[in-house]
């Protein structure tokens, strides 16, 4: 079955960075465009960057965009988040994920559609500190 398995967060000082891995098992990896979610207590779950399924397209929620790096390494079956100038207001739990229907890439791939229904990741704490 599908299982995803996050690693890498931790704590940082503002305007530090961390990166995030989300190494995915049970379905052919290449064939999904991949996502990263972050929650903080008593908000919904928001949605961070997508990475196409060759990893040629990217997208980004605008919160992150110039910060944030998503990257995939389709022979690793691993994906990636590479989170530089770090803002207090990044402290989440931050999830990998994949739509459970088929979504290689284009509209169900974009940082403007995160209606999809997925499958997640344990979730991973980043945490920064002013």
């Amino acid at each position: 079955q599908v299982q995803l398995a996050e690693s890498g967060g931790g704590s940082v000082q503002a305007g530090g960075s961390l990166r995030l891995s989300c190494t995915a098992t049970g379905y052919k990896f290449e064939n999904h465009c991949m996502f990263w979610f972050r929650q903080t207590p008593g908000k919904e779950r928001e949605g961070v960057a997508t990475i196409s399924s060759g990893g040629y397209a990217t997208d980004y929620d605008d919160s992150v965009k110039g910060r944030f790096t998503i990257s995939r390494e389709n022979d690793k079956n691993t994906f990636y988040l590479q989170m530089d100038s770090l803002k207090p207001e990044d402290t989440a739990v931050y999830y990998c994920a994949r739509a459970r229907e088929l979504c290689a890439g284009g509209r169900c791939c974009s940082a403007r559609n995160w209606g999809n229904d997925y499958y997640w990741g344990q979730g991973a704490q980043v945490t920064v500190s002013s």
